[in-house]
């Protein structure tokens, strides 16, 4: 495995070493002891999840204020555009994002700790999405950051309206969400 830095410090491309050849290929998409070691985390996952969307469906930017979840993600099937935005007011990148194409031919991860809100947006004919979590979904604490907020200034590769969820249609601008101290 492989990691990669991006502009945020905290939030960290993974690239596994991927072994293959004409009958297809093999590699391990996590492995506990090497995730400590790239990261400097040595996490418990306790739940995993699996989305499938069509284009140009956008989810997000979803977080929980209690009981925040760290999300190791990643795409078995199409590519999105995945965002990790900082909401961590004491943070030097409060407000910040960092943004990646995650794809099944790619076979990219993305590790975005607690304290981030994260979403995605199908840029393949479908999407399927995986993403292993540090806590527990807990309804009454997630929220939705504004995926439009011009605050954040995310430069999402769509033309027209994305297809969101009620909820994401209510979400907050940066300045009215709740945030983390």
């Amino acid at each position: 495995m492989k990691c990669i830095p991006t502009a945020i410090p905290d939030v960290l491309i993974i690239e596994p070493k991927v072994f293959g050849d004409e009958r297809g290929f093999f590699f391990e998409s996590f492995n506990r002891r090497q995730f400590a070691e790239l990261t400097g985390r040595d996490v418990d996952f306790v739940q995993d999840n699996h989305s499938r969307s069509e284009k140009n469906v956008l989810r997000g930017l979803h977080y929980q204020i209690h009981q925040p979840q760290g999300k190791l993600v990643r795409v078995v099937q199409g590519a999105v555009f995945d965002v990790a935005v900082d909401i961590r007011k004491s943070s030097p990148t409060f407000g910040q994002h960092v943004t990646v194409k995650l794809s099944a031919e790619n076979k990219r991860m993305l590790w975005i700790p607690e304290g981030f809100a994260h979403g995605f947006v199908v840029v393949s004919d479908t999407a399927e999405f995986l993403y292993k979590t540090t806590n527990y979904w807990a309804p009454a604490f997630e929220r939705s950051l504004a995926w439009n907020d011009p605050a954040i200034g995310i430069q999402w590769p769509i033309q027209g309206e994305p297809a969101l969820s009620a909820k994401d249609e209510q979400a907050s601008p940066l300045e009215q969400a709740d945030i983390f101290s």
